[in-house]
């Protein structure tokens, strides 16, 4: 389990405080990183992925909760544009929120999730006994807080990861690049091909 700010050791359970990236973890996934960057998705299609309402969405990037990443609200008649990564960590939120997690401990794990690489995301299961949210990396450090005692539910961020991407799979992206609306492999929508013949 991974933390910062905490002098246990390092078997010992730890909560989330920060960010604990290792420099090597961080370039490694930079690559990754920048092309998922390059694509991104709407609201309706953010929304309709990590299954919250619009209204939850526009609140939680108005209070800084979760923000876009790929293009944020410029004033009026702007579309935000969220990445894969953001559309994870929405749905995260979501089932935190719907577990009882406070919102201080759930800002605290949004800032610890968009610290990591990428590729790091799909290896970590986040604990948490409704007060206090931890980061495992192993199915040992699963065990080691379950054998605390306490009462303790756990998101696979992994699955979440692989739920969102089956789901976006056959919705609508958008190229930030060039534009471009990327059809997904719905075969029932044709408006977005139509829309890229045209264009």
């Amino acid at each position: 389990m991974r933390s910062t700010g905490d002098s246990r050791a390092a078997s010992d359970p730890y909560p989330l405080h920060g960010s604990s990236i290792r420099p090597s973890a961080q370039s490694a996934s930079a690559a990754r990183d920048a092309d998922s960057e390059l694509i991104g998705y709407r609201g309706p299609t953010a929304c309709a992925a990590a299954g919250i309402t619009y209204r939850q969405l526009d609140y939680w990037a108005r209070t800084g909760l979760v923000e876009p990443s790929v293009r944020p609200a410029y004033g009026s008649g702007t579309q935000r544009l969220y990445s894969f990564r953001d559309v994870v960590v929405l749905k995260i939120v979501k089932r935190l929120l719907d577990a009882g997690v406070s919102l201080q401990n759930i800002r605290t794990a949004v800032k610890h999730l968009r610290a990591r690489g990428l590729g790091d995301l799909a290896h970590i299961t986040l604990m948490s006994d409704g007060a206090t949210v931890y980061e495992c990396s192993s199915p040992d450090e699963v065990v080691d807080l379950l054998q605390g005692g306490q009462g303790v539910f756990g998101i696979a961020v992994g699955v979440v990861w692989r739920d969102v991407e089956t789901v976006l799979s056959q919705l609508h992206a958008e190229r930030v690049d060039t534009g471009e609306t990327l059809v997904g492999n719905n075969p029932a929508d044709e408006l977005a091909r139509r829309r890229n013949r045209a264009g």
